[in-house]
């Protein structure tokens, strides 16, 4: 059994309590009150009883408290899936966007996601879904905007007219004497 990871010297026990008691996150608290016991001669399995985990968790945790400091203690958001698109094919794609198609090269008078995964196609061959390519066309700040529908025939002033009109539902009650017990 090898020995055990040695804790920073730039921070001790009561340090540690100090930044548990002013951090609005539970666990990151949590894992610095578990170092401090390890500060103050404790046992690593103290520690872990304390942090209610098994020792290779606070093991865990000194790595990341020893690479990163208190801040290597707090729960990050994974990094996710990578995009798919890279920088150029994002220039490539906003230009694209910008322009717009021309209908006897592109085929369409429009863009549309299904249209725009063709195009990265036959640009880039990148296979890209249209809900991933509507989740990136989304985050470079784009929105889909449609216009609303309107029958060519219809008109405005029939339409109009054609409203009701009806007087308010509920009315203010006039006041009432107040009541004797």
């Amino acid at each position: 059994m090898g020995s055990a990871i040695s804790l920073r010297s730039d921070f001790d026990g009561d340090g540690l309590r100090l930044l548990a008691r002013q951090t609005k996150d539970a666990s990151q608290a949590r894992r610095l009150l578990a170092l401090a016991s390890i500060y103050d001669g404790g046992s690593r399995a103290d520690a872990a009883r304390l942090g209610s985990v098994t020792v290779q968790i606070v093991r865990d945790w000194v790595v990341r408290f020893n690479a990163r400091g208190p801040d290597g203690l707090i729960n990050g958001k994974a990094p996710g899936k990578p995009s798919l698109l890279n920088d150029d094919q994002r220039a490539a794609l906003a230009q694209a966007i910008e322009r717009g198609p021309t209908p006897y090269l592109d085929g369409v008078v429009r863009w549309r996601l299904c249209d725009l995964a063709q195009w990265l196609w036959e640009e880039f061959r990148v296979s890209v879904s249209e809900q991933t390519l509507g989740r990136e066309v989304r985050s470079m700040g784009y929105r889909k905007l449609s216009a609303r529908p309107r029958h060519h025939a219809q008109d405005a002033e029939a339409a109009e007219a054609f409203k009701k009109t009806s007087p308010p539902q509920w009315q203010k009650s006039p006041l009432a004497p107040p009541r004797v017990k």
